[in-house]
């Protein structure tokens, strides 16, 4: 199960800055939802040219979350010149640490803002088009965006290029292609390793046991009750989630489906890949 730090969890459970600015002056858009993580971000400046007030809107998991709302928390008062300058390493050191597995949701961050920058300087589309040859059609990752990641972050190994940028995570055929840019990035010397960022500490069973039930109250009950039904926490050990249901889920012909079709996907969305939900019977 993927670890979080305090911070993660308090700026994913109480987000900051979301929501929408009536005539912002810039938005930015990154992302896709049929991809998994879409993220809006947007500014309003004051008389001085500093940041007055930005909000963000995002679809995503609890880290995409969180690193939305750190951002939105770091460049607030600043002026954009200051504030282009935040990179996604800046994030993650904000929050204490991301998970390997999550580093793609601060960069996602760090995109959506370069856009609203460059959308109130030129007025050029607030949404991220693909540009140049895509490389990872899973998720529709260009070739530009996957050297932008190994040089600005000094990654070495297909996995790690995976981790920030998501290319290579769905069906792994492009993952020959990854290495070969690896390779040719590190044959011109432009490959710099930064060293590991910082890491999350370890979650407490207790911790973990929060979260779950505060992505249980924001996402899955209200799901559940749109038809009756209702869900509550058992208990946590390791990964396996043991849960019963409530309400017309209660002895529902098809509950198994609820849990292995809804349940499950949400908690493994926010926590990890390898979590399973059963029933207390």
């Amino acid at each position: 199960m993927w670890d979080y730090t305090d911070k993660v969890l308090d700026h994913f459970r109480n987000p900051r800055n979301v929501g929408y600015i009536k005539n912002p002056d810039g938005v930015g858009e990154v992302g896709s939802m049929a991809c998994g993580d879409a993220l809006r971000l947007m500014f309003k400046l004051d008389d001085q040219g500093r940041i007055a007030d930005v909000k963000f809107q995002t679809f995503g998991c609890g880290s995409a979350i969180a690193s939305s709302s750190a951002l939105t928390e770091m460049i607030k008062g600043k002026t954009l010149e200051e504030a282009e300058k935040v990179t996604n390493l800046d994030i993650v050191k904000y929050l204490g640490g991301l998970p390997e597995q999550k580093m793609h949701c601060s960069v996602m961050g760090r995109e959506a803002l370069e856009a609203a920058i460059e959308n109130y300087r030129t007025g050029a589309d607030k949404k991220v088009s693909l540009e140049g040859k895509v490389v990872c059609i899973c998720f529709g990752v260009t070739e530009e965006k996957i050297k932008r990641a190994i040089i600005d972050n000094g990654l070495t190994t297909v996995e790690q290029v995976t981790n920030y940028t998501k290319a290579g995570g769905g069906c792994g055929g492009c993952k020959d292609q990854i290495a070969e840019i690896i390779r040719e990035l590190a044959e011109k010397g432009e490959i710099k390793p930064k060293g590991e960022p910082v890491q999350s500490k370890r979650m407490t069973n207790l911790e973990r046991i929060r979260l779950i039930q505060n992505i249980f109250e924001q996402e899955i009950k209200p799901g559940l009750a749109m038809h009756g039904g209702n869900i509550e926490l058992v208990d946590v050990e390791g990964n396996r989630v043991v849960v019963t249901l409530k309400g017309t889920c209660e002895d529902c012909c098809i509950a198994n489906v609820t849990i292995k079709d809804f349940v499950e996907p949400k908690l493994r969305q926010h926590l990890s890949e390898d979590i399973i939900v059963v029933e207390e019977k």
